[in-house]
């Protein structure tokens, strides 16, 4: 039975990284969200995708953007 914990990370979380960094709220969720998913390349945390991601990742207009999204979800 896998007792790992499962995040949901939302499409602003995968896009956070690349909005202007000047905003320190923004630096802090920007760093959130990495730390977090750090935590998911670790194994010690799992993610949980939905077909919404993929709708809402396809609807980029920034193709390096989309395919580093989707890589996460393998």
């Amino acid at each position: 039975m896998n007792n790992k914990i499962k995040v949901y990370l939302d499409n602003c979380c995968f896009n956070r990284p690349y909005d202007d960094q000047s905003s320190l709220s923004v630096r802090l969720e920007t760093e959130a969200t990495l730390h977090i998913q750090e935590i998911i390349k670790s194994n010690n945390i799992t993610l949980g995708w939905s077909y919404i991601l993929d709708f809402e990742n396809n609807a980029n207009p920034f193709e390096d953007r989309r395919s580093e999204i989707k890589k996460w979800k393998k």
